[in-house]
């Protein structure tokens, strides 16, 4: 009797296990921001649940908080601002997206502390191009000031992108699940 239940336990182990590499290598990844470019939504030492699978169902939007790789050693975090077709423009630090104003409610904290966040750009002048290219995003940290975006790096390759941040777990104090408008 102590030999099936023994073996019970194991199966059960290993099942938990198994289930548990299959989330983890497939669907969701666990990342540590690293940095105050995304403040005041994410703050330096946060840790993020990502979900690797959701745009293999759906388009990434404007807004999303994803994750990407920046290059070969590091990945970062930051918010789509432009997806394909998108005419992005900033002018006295208001966001134009195909000429029309977008509210960004997300960068309210730092609008008191701060004369001007985003510093007045088009498309055309930092990339050289009109509108953001299919297959690439414009992506911007919240903190304008001290990221490092697409006004340095330009456009992110749809392709490095390893999905959408759905959870801040840590601390367990700040835990959300909403990262939009």
């Amino acid at each position: 009797m102590k030999k099936k239940r023994i073996w019970q336990i194991v199966r059960i182990v290993i099942f938990a296990s198994l289930l548990t590499i299959f989330f983890r290598s497939y669907l969701f990844a666990s990342y540590a921001v690293n940095g105050k470019s995304m403040e005041p939504t994410l703050y330096d030492g946060n840790l993020l649940m990502v979900n690797k699978m959701v745009y293999d169902m759906m388009d990434i939007n404007r807004f999303d908080v994803i994750v990407f790789h920046a290059n070969e050693t590091e990945d970062y975090v930051k918010r789509v601002i432009g997806i394909p077709g998108d005419e992005i423009t900033y002018s006295d630090d208001v966001l134009y997206v195909n000429d029309e104003p977008v509210d960004e409610p997300y960068l309210e904290p730092y609008r008191e502390q701060v004369e001007r966040l985003t510093e007045d750009l088009t498309l055309e002048d930092l990339t050289g191009e009109t509108t953001v290219p299919e297959g690439q995003l414009f992506v911007l940290g919240d903190n304008r000031t001290k990221s490092y975006d697409s006004r340095d790096i330009g456009f992110v390759d749809q392709g490095s992108v390893v999905g959408k941040v759905d959870i801040r777990y840590w601390p367990v104090s700040d835990i959300n699940f909403t990262f939009i408008k």
